[in-house]
């Protein structure tokens, strides 16, 4: 079952990678396809105010003389939805035969963690392109994000099945890592939207240098922002109990709730920004912009949490296997 993982995991890869590459071609041709046609129904709609009548195509519209392109477009995207789906399938797969290799729920480890982070990841974005459609595009910047972190799983962070060490052994191992393993496949979500929408919102400030220039096909920055916070608003209270679970399983094991370890210092850390999030993006005085650049700063402590505590530091949470 461990070779098994091993290949369902390289079918994942590839399979997020066509999505990206299938997404790509959407987003590229988009300027004569779907994707540009709404943007410039959400620009003339804000532009005009809620009385504007429609904008008839101009002949020299390349949406209106080149049909043929926008089909071609809009099937790109699909065909971007479905190489994600298959992706979705076999990163399931891969995580399951993971488990059933170490006969144990697949966490003991950075590079099973991974794994399951991603997959929830993957999951909450299916969910969001099944209720919003219209933001199918953004597949592109979620697959990105997914083969990376797969790719680094796999090249970087690969270990061999191998039991549980005797801290782990533990019905808490259960109850925190679940907790900490959803919360932080919401926020790879959110942290992605985020991200678009900054870049989107500079675009719509007039910025033409990079990365801004992507926004002119993506969704209006005032569809993006809200999706950013209700995800991180979902997440947050998750990342909480998980914190929460670890305490009171650091007391069973170890005889004290807190001692400032490495790993537990980060993910307070990871707390107070995203805390300092939500309370700026429900303060008026603080602009949409500034309050979602410490949703990224958030996720950056998130990757500190993951990465640099794991690989850098040493203490009760060095587990690893690195």
């Amino acid at each position: 079952m461990s070779a098994v993982s091993d290949q369902l995991l390289v079918v994942a890869v590839l399979s997020y990678l066509a999505a990206m590459l299938c997404a790509a071609a959407e987003f590229a041709f988009g300027q004569r396809g779907v994707v540009a046609r709404a943007a410039t129904r959400e620009l003339v709609s804000v532009g005009a105010g809620s009385s504007a009548s429609p904008v008839p195509a101009s002949p020299a519209d390349p949406s209106a003389a080149a049909p043929d392109r926008a089909w071609r477009a809009s099937w790109a995207g699909r065909a971007a939805l479905a190489a994600f789906v298959v992706g979705v399938v076999a990163h399931a797969g891969c995580a399951a035969a993971r488990g059933l290799a170490a006969d144990r729920m697949p966490w003991g480890n950075m590079y099973e963690f991974v794994i399951s982070v991603t997959l929830v990841g993957a999951f909450v974005w299916l969910g969001l392109v099944w209720r919003r459609p219209a933001l199918r595009h953004l597949t592109l910047y979620v697959a990105l994000a997914l083969v990376f972190l797969l790719g680094l799983a796999g090249m970087v962070l690969y270990t061999a099945v191998n039991p549980l060490v005797p801290a782990l052994n533990s019905y808490w191992f259960v109850v925190h890592v679940t907790a900490v393993t959803l919360a932080s496949g919401i926020f790879l979500v959110g942290f992605v939207v985020a991200t678009m929408y900054l870049i989107r919102n500079g675009y719509e400030k007039g910025k033409r240098s990079f990365p801004y220039t992507l926004g002119r096909r993506l969704p209006a920055a005032s569809t993006l922002e809200p999706l950013a916070f209700r995800l991180h608003a979902f997440a947050f209270p998750i990342w909480t109990f998980g914190v929460a679970a670890g305490a009171i399983w650091a007391e069973a094991a170890w005889g004290r709730y807190w001692g400032w370890d490495p790993k537990e210092t980060w993910a307070f850390i990871s707390w107070v920004v995203y805390t300092g999030y939500l309370h700026a993006r429900a303060t008026p005085s603080v602009r949409r912009p500034v309050a979602t650049w410490i949703a990224v700063a958030g996720w950056v402590t998130m990757m500190m949490n993951l990465f640099g505590v794991n690989i850098f530091f040493v203490g009760f949470h060095s587990y690893a296997g690195v």
